[in-house]
């Protein structure tokens, strides 16, 4: 059981990386609704920019599920970790999926797929250190 508490709880480099994906994921969500704002009436990329921000809200959920199951000292559901990666991996399909002409547009979208780049590589390092 010490072990279990352990691993759930986590040393500071899991925890930091723990932080940073919550932080990133946070920042990702705002830069996919500027994608939204920017593209005014193209219908196209609202959608896909819509679809972005629900596929974010899935992995939020996922984080959320991992959570509770953290301070409960339960361990973290696999499921739930899955659809951690399964949300940020369809926020990356729809956000390159958009392909608008206009600058503003391309702009925020690149810095959306810059921020959820950042968000996987800390969910990436949660993966590697919190062992």
């Amino acid at each position: 059981l010490k072990n279990l508490f352990g691993r759930q709880i986590g040393d500071l480099s899991c925890n930091v990386a723990r932080l940073q994906t919550v932080s990133r994921l946070a920042a990702t969500s705002q830069a996919v609704g500027e994608v939204s704002s920017a593209a005014s009436s193209d219908a196209a990329t609202k959608t896909a920019a819509s679809t972005a921000q629900s596929a974010l809200s899935s992995a939020k959920a996922g984080i959320s599920k991992i959570a509770l199951a953290l301070v409960t000292g339960q361990q973290a559901p696999a499921a739930a970790r899955d659809q951690v990666q399964q949300g940020l991996t369809n926020a990356q399909t729809a956000l390159a999926g958009i392909t608008s002409t206009d600058s503003t547009v391309q702009s925020a979208v690149a810095n959306a797929q810059s921020e959820l780049a950042s968000t996987q590589t800390a969910g990436n390092a949660v993966v590697s250190n919190c062992k």
